[in-house]
């Protein structure tokens, strides 16, 4: 019988060895089983950006016993457009709406206006106690939207009720928004009251005069009217055509 010599027994095991970790190196090498492909995460849709549409609604309703009011003039703007200020002179779009009543050369100034995003005009000049009514629609709404807005006492030379920069961009659908407008002085015609120069019917006179024959030529706080009976012999108008501030109400909702 032959013995197993160590030498040998040494040998068969790193012949062992070798074998076992050549199985491993191909196995490693593709003798197992082939990996799944990568699973892609589900992709989640974009969120519909909210919608931006806004439309408002604007009432004007006048507070003075004797003075009838012109259509109302309204612009919706951004920073940068202003349809008047105070101790500068009045454009020739205000001037028109000041001194005869017109919307159209006023919007017309303002739609040229990169800022403003909206105007619109009311349909028909309001008496004492009685108010008149528009609407508009932002396509995009931006929190720094404003309002401007103006009409024009018709029994004077050239007096006009407004507001200015109304922030309305933060308004929520449904909210309310209450302005009371004082009387301007718009500063081109000179406040004669005569019969030629009030385009109110409580005389019907002239309207609209390009002339600018007030000395001032800027927009300032409206004086009041004097009359007759407060012994101005050039006027036209008596104590029923007076007024004091305000003299208009401006109501602002937002529909949605």
């Amino acid at each position: 019988m032959y013995r197993t010599h160590s030498s040998d027994r040494l040998s068969a095991g790193l012949r062992y060895r070798y074998a076992w970790c050549l199985l491993l190196i191909v196995a490693g090498c593709g003798g197992g089983s082939p990996e799944s492909p990568p699973v892609e995460p589900p992709q989640t849709p974009a969120p519909t950006p909210p919608t931006t549409t806004a439309r408002f609604e604007v009432t004007g309703t006048n507070l003075t016993s004797g003075q009838s009011l012109s259509r109302l003039a309204v612009v919706a703007h951004g920073p940068g457009y202003e349809m008047f200020t105070i101790g500068e002179p009045a454009t020739l779009g205000l001037e028109s709406l000041a001194e005869g009543g017109g919307t159209a050369d006023l919007l017309g100034e303002a739609d040229a206006e990169s800022s403003v995003l909206a105007t619109a005009s009311g349909d028909l000049p309001f008496d004492p106690g009685a108010s008149s009514t528009l609407s508009f629609t932002i396509e995009t709404l931006d929190t720094d939207l404003r309002l401007s807005l103006a009409t024009m006492l018709e029994n004077t030379n050239d007096g006009f009720a407004g507001v200015r920069d109304i922030v309305i961009g933060d308004m929520d659908a449904g909210a309310i928004r209450k302005i009371y407008a004082v009387a301007y002085d718009a500063g081109t015609e000179a406040d004669t009251e005569t019969a030629d120069t009030v385009p109110g019917p409580a005389v019907g006179g002239g309207g609209f005069n390009p002339t600018r024959d007030d000395q001032a030529d800027r927009v300032s706080m409206h004086a009041g009217v004097i009359s007759d009976d407060a012994g101005l012999p050039t006027s036209a108008l008596d104590a029923e055509h007076r007024f004091d501030n305000p003299v208009l109400l401006v109501a602002i909702v937002r529909l949605e």
